[in-house]
């Protein structure tokens, strides 16, 4: 019995094979039809299509776009990264990249081109080289109206992690999250006029994605993409003013985290011991790492301390065997996206095909996917 053919954009199937770097004939043995394929006369199954995205390193929902995505070299956005450092990135990583790519064009086609948020926070504040550290902090503080006595007032960092998540989605920026599966890399962010996203590691910690998403929000409102790396190293190298949004991105998210004046109210009377940093670290949700670079910048520690205990924590996590995998993929795609692919769907404008590739999984376990997300109350 013959499997049903999936109709993909012909024209999309050529443009994603020749951006990968193939040839027709190198991928000829794998996928017999390619040039039917590219031409129309006749169209992949599911799993073909499947393994096609695999790959070819893009996700199932690009091949149904009407039209080949118009879309700069990803390495252009990335301003305050050499090029030599992007040339260094994991194919894993480059891989997530391109998929975030993807996601974007994703919300482009679900809200026709328009950010469904009432407020887009890269498109009402920015940063330049004028930058004040101090005023910043507060202006967007201010905009996403989040007191530091709310901030204290969360149970955990995993519940800290999740409303600021929300929070940020409010504001227009969509955050997902993936299993990077390499050490080193924390998130990244992709900077875009009307749809700008950031990428979390789930594997890092959640005060490490915490950090992550606020220095990535600084990179986006610098109007550039950026990537939030364990190691710093490659920053040395960067032009004078690139390297400077850098080193502002990891204090802006710091000082966003951990105000001044909070600081010296919780510090007070304290030593500037790992112990006190465990204790501030709890108290503000974040990483200790954070409240040790403060204890530098104040001079309250050397470098060498700073080091020591920075490489101590930052040693990587055991990745787990994996869990439910509809759970992992909500937790990955966040409510707000899924709550927009499920409303297009409804309204006709997408079958339960592109449906599955929006939300990455197999048109068969749509109707399962969609009982767990109305389980989690959605």
């Amino acid at each position: 019995m013959a499997r049903e053919q999936i109709p993909v954009t012909p024209a999309v199937v050529k443009w994603a094979r020749k951006r990968s770097g193939y040839s027709v004939d190198e991928l000829l043995l794998d996928f017999k039809r390619l040039e039917e394929w590219e031409t129309g006369e006749s169209y992949p199954t599911y799993a073909q299509l499947e393994r096609l995205a695999e790959k070819l390193k893009l996700p199932i929902a690009v091949f149904f776009f009407p039209d080949p995505p118009d879309v700069a070299p990803l390495s252009e956005s990335f301003r305050t990264l050499p090029e030599a450092e992007f040339a260094q990135i994991p194919p894993r990583v480059l891989h997530l990249l391109g998929k975030a790519r993807a996601m974007q064009l994703n919300l482009s086609d679900l809200n026709n081109d328009q950010n469904p948020s009432d407020r887009l926070v890269t498109r009402d504040l920015a940063f330049d080289h004028r930058f004040s550290l101090a005023a910043e902090v507060g202006r967007v503080r201010q905009y996403l109206g989040v007191s530091i006595e709310q901030q204290s007032a969360w149970k955990s960092a995993e519940e800290a992690l999740e409303n600021w998540r929300q929070i940020l989605t409010d504001v227009g920026i969509f955050v997902f999250k993936d299993a990077f599966r390499v050490d080193g890399y924390s998130g990244f962010c992709l900077y875009d006029d009307e749809f700008p996203i950031i990428y979390l590691n789930n594997s890092t910690a959640k005060t490490r994605q915490i950090f992550t998403l606020f220095h990535e929000l600084a990179h986006l409102l610098f109007r550039t993409s950026g990537v939030d790396k364990l190691d710093y190293h490659y920053i040395d190298a960067l032009p004078q003013q690139e390297r400077r949004i850098e080193i502002v991105c990891n204090r802006f998210a710091a000082r966003f985290l951990v105000p001044e004046h909070s600081f010296e109210a919780e510090f007070a009377g304290r030593e500037a011991t790992e112990e006190t940093a465990q204790e501030l670290a709890d108290q503000f949700h974040v990483s200790r790492e954070v409240i040790f670079r403060i204890f530098l910048d104040r001079n309250l520690i050397d470098e060498d301390h700073y080091k020591r205990a920075a490489a101590k924590w930052a040693a990587p996590r055991a990745r787990g065997s994996g869990g439910d995998y509809y759970n992992t993929q909500i937790s990955y795609l966040g409510p707000r996206y899924i709550n927009l692919a499920f409303r297009e769907y409804y309204r006709n404008r997408i079958n339960d095909v592109q449906l599955a590739g929006y939300l990455n999984i197999s048109p068969k376990n749509l109707t399962k996917f969609e009982e767990r997300f109305a389980r989690r109350g959605s």
